[in-house]
């Protein structure tokens, strides 16, 4: 009885903090990967580890993304996985990389963490390779454990964690298409030897791409008369280099303890060439008709952790894990006219960014009392980052007074606390409560402006709750509340300029603001979900985000140049409802072959103060996205396609710039065939459909009048073929 008093108390203070519990902050670090313990505690009470299952059973909503999934299509880069995971969308502007989405949020918004950890400055998901993945995680909702920095979700990447005792495979495969052709290799070893195990998995990927791109430009008069006509015609051509290495060793020690070390390391090469021939029809002509540009880009990141568990009296369990990180970037852009040209440019700024840090994670957990599964822990770090920037005109130093040029240092240290609590209060009904101290200390200093020193803190209780319906074997019923914030880049505050060589609205220059507020949010979270046979769901769910402080990027004329400048700009407001499904068809028709089909769809809805309607959504938002996927698998051959969409449209991002999200529809299909245990092939195909990539905008200028903007960049299908072989 006094057990449960205290509950109720803790469930009322949490719910009561909620309204006011918002202070400033800025950014914090995720942390910890407490899975395997959450796993651990669930089968204790719900049942063996083979009927355990996180996206039905944990109480905190989450969907669990297997190896095996991830391997299905072959994909060279997790962006393209993460397109086909319910509720997650893409946004690729230019057919490289892209930008995972949930609820249609990125920016920032959407957590994206490896192994519970933040990777540093410079790395981009893009480059990570599916084959050094276990699972991926996506939790819909915040948790105490992870850094609430997730104002859409959080996606946790999982490093290769499994050890097979004996397993030897290497992948081989090449890829190509409308432009670009290149191998790819992985290799995965692991075995176990007496009390030690280990782990390797590697994978490298070349590619060399041709590609042409086109854009058109016109301005129009108060009248609407059109007053001028661009055209802009380029070619780019390139290459890409990417390595990924994920060892991992176990040591199992006397009375049960485990010690671990993992490692990631990640390299990537980019080179690019692109020359741009622009004619003009109507009014002046541009500055540079011919201009030539190259990028010469190199970024190594390593991340090594050493992971100590401890098991102690009565279930106890001590979890701690010291890390060192490391990043380095290193960039060439250079822009450069032919000879005689009529206004000559040669154009260079060398980048050159360094970090380093450390973090210390630590978890105690213990099960107290009836079906309490009590956690709380801490996650430290710092870290040190250094950033430079050198321009030379013609190879002379635009700014000879400062030798190195411009350089920049950050300094942020960091910490964070938590507690959580799951408790069964009866055998279909669960609670989660968990509470998070984020307290965050910023140093930024320059030699082209003053030093900024920020400290500040948030204070985030989490309430999810999970209750099975009585007198039914699969219906059940979530609910979660949660306090989540955004906090600003670095290279958000930092007030240094990066300039654009034909700079106008559509093209302008960008500037740190070093006033820069974070973002919070308050959030509600309610989903249906119905099991209705083995593998068959049916789930439907709505959201609501409240921002306060929301980010938005204003142009504006200084006097001199057209700036691009991230502003606090009051409040949105945005909502969501999603609905999917997943089923084998013999849980419809009994003597059905063996096809797996999937759906979802999400629709999302914005608002943001301070713009005038209509569409003054926020900014990249998909108003209605969709996807559909079967599966067929008959003796040796399995077989299947995927088709996304995701809707266009309309987006006011001020009172006088528009964007316009263009319509996506993605097809995409594979086929496997298992020649004998040892030996496979696996064959995708992707955009089918052959879509360009297109981006539009408007400005309204002053002077110049409206402004209207279009790139395009051509492509077309692409085919992976990939051996896999085990030996």
């Amino acid at each position: 009885m006094l057990s449960s008093l205290r509950m109720t108390l803790l469930a009322a203070a949490l719910a009561s903090a909620f309204p006011a519990l918002a202070q400033e902050t800025a950014g914090a670090a995720p942390k910890a990967d407490a899975a395997a313990d959450q796993k651990m505690q669930k089968v204790e009470v719900r049942g063996t580890a083979d009927s355990y299952d996180a996206r039905r059973d944990d109480t905190a909503t989450k969907i669990v993304v297997t190896q095996v999934e991830i391997a299905k299509y072959g994909d060279t880069s997790v962006v393209d996985v993460l397109k086909r995971v319910p509720g997650i969308t893409v946004s690729t502007p230019n057919g490289r990389g892209g930008e995972i989405r949930m609820r249609g949020l990125g920016a920032g918004y959407t957590q994206i963490l490896i192994n519970g950890e933040r990777a540093p400055g410079g790395f981009t998901i893009d480059s990570l390779s599916p084959d050094v993945i276990e699972r991926i995680e996506v939790l819909r909702a915040a948790s105490a454990e992870f850094s609430t920095q997730s104002v859409a979700g959080t996606v946790n990447i999982v490093l290769k964690k499994t050890v097979r005792s004996g397993q030897r495979e290497f992948k081989l495969g090449a890829r190509t298409g409308s432009g670009f052709q290149g191998p790819t290799a992985n290799l995965q070893l692991s075995d176990k030897l007496g009390t030690m195990s280990y782990s390797v998995a590697a994978s490298v990927m070349a590619e060399q791409f041709s590609r042409r791109g086109v854009s058109d430009e016109q301005a129009f008069d108060p009248a609407g008369q059109p007053v001028q006509v661009r055209h802009a015609d380029g070619h780019e051509d390139g290459r890409l280099k990417l390595f990924n290495l994920a060892p991992r060793l176990n040591w199992t020690l006397e009375g049960g303890d485990t010690l671990t070390s993992q490692s990631f390391v990640n390299s990537a090469r980019f080179r690019n060439h692109n020359q741009d021939v622009n004619t003009t029809s109507l009014g002046p002509a541009t500055p540079y008709p011919v201009l030539d540009s190259a990028v010469r880009s190199d970024n190594d990141v390593l991340r090594t952790e050493l992971n100590w568990v401890h098991k102690m009296a009565d279930g106890a369990k001590l979890d701690v894990k010291a890390s060192l990180i490391g990043g380095q970037n290193t960039t060439d852009n250079r822009r450069w006219t032919p000879p005689g040209a009529a206004r000559p440019i040669d154009n260079l700024v060398h980048l050159e960014a360094d970090e380093r840090g450390t973090t210390t994670v630590g978890k105690f957990s213990k099960t107290i009392m009836k079906d309490h599964a009590l956690g709380m822990g801490w996650d430290g770090g710092y870290s040190r980052r250094t950033d430079s920037r050198e321009e030379f005109e013609a190879g002379n130093r635009v700014f000879p007074a400062l030798p190195k040029g411009e350089e920049s240092e950050s300094r942020v240290g960091r910490l964070a606390l938590y507690a959580q609590d799951e408790w069964n209060l009866t055998p279909r009904w669960s609670l989660y409560l968990g509470a998070r101290w984020e307290g965050i200390r910023t140093t930024t200093s320059g030699n082209t402006f003053a030093t900024g020193r920020s400290r500040s803190s948030v204070w985030s209780p989490v309430l999810q709750t999970l209750w099975k319906i009585p007198e039914t074997k699969g219906d059940q019923v979530r609910f979660a509340v949660t306090r989540t914030y955004k906090a600003p880049s670095f290279q958000q505050l930092i007030p240094r300029r990066q300039t654009s060589i034909d700079n106008r609205s559509t093209d302008p220059d960008y500037a740190g603001n070093p006033d820069l507020q974070p973002e919070l949010a308050l959030g509600f979270d309610a989903s249906y979900e119905h099991y209705w046979a083995e593998g068959a769901l049916f789930s439907l769910s709505a959201s609501t985000r409240r921002i306060d402080g929301y980010t938005r990027y204003l142009v504006d004329f200084d006097g001199a140049r057209w700036v691009a400048m991230p502003m606090n700009a009051g409040r949105a407001v945005t909502r969501g409802v999603e609905l999917e499904t997943k089923f084998p068809l013999k849980a419809v028709m009994k003597d059905a072959p063996a096809i797996d089909l999937r759906a979802s769809l999400s629709a999302n809805w914005s608002r943001v103060d301070g713009v005038p309607g209509p569409d003054n959504r926020l900014d990249g938002q998909a108003p209605l996205a969709g996807n559909l996927g079967i599966d067929y698998k008959r003796a040796a051959l399995t077989t299947g396609a995927s088709f996304a969409w995701k809707q266009g449209g309309q987006i006011r991002v001020s009172e006088r710039q528009t964007t316009t999200l263009q319509a996506r529809r993605d097809l995409e299909a594979y086929a496997l065939y298992k020649f004998n245990p040892k030996q496979q092939l696996r064959v995708a195909l992707s955009n089918l459909l052959g879509q360009d990539f297109v981006n539009r905008g408007s400005f309204a200028e002053e002077g110049r009048g409206l402004v209207l903007r279009e790139a395009r960049i051509e492509a077309g299908p692409s085919l992976r073929a990939t051996l896999e072989l085990k030996f």
